[in-house]
């Protein structure tokens, strides 16, 4: 509750003399919550979008290169007499 107040009492100062407009701070808000969202999801080690399609895609390549070593294998087994 106390960090709440000391924040509103910056906020306060800081519009009674006019030195922040309100577009100002309604990105001042954005970043802090921005930067909380970012925070969160390195606590809780979650990739980013850029980061799964990387994964998805590797795991695509790989999948292909298994089904063609299978296929290889396959068509590779010889008649033991």
């Amino acid at each position: 509750m106390s960090k709440s107040k000391i924040l509103l009492e910056k906020l306060t100062s800081l519009l009674a003399q006019g030195l922040i407009s309100y577009k100002d701070l309604s990105n001042e808000v954005i970043n802090i919550i921005k930067s909380q969202r970012d925070e969160i999801i390195l606590k809780m080690k979650i990739s980013t979008k850029e980061e799964t399609d990387i994964l998805k895609r590797r795991i695509e390549k790989l999948e292909n290169e298994i089904n063609k070593l299978k296929k290889n294998k396959r068509t590779k087994k010889v008649k033991k007499s």
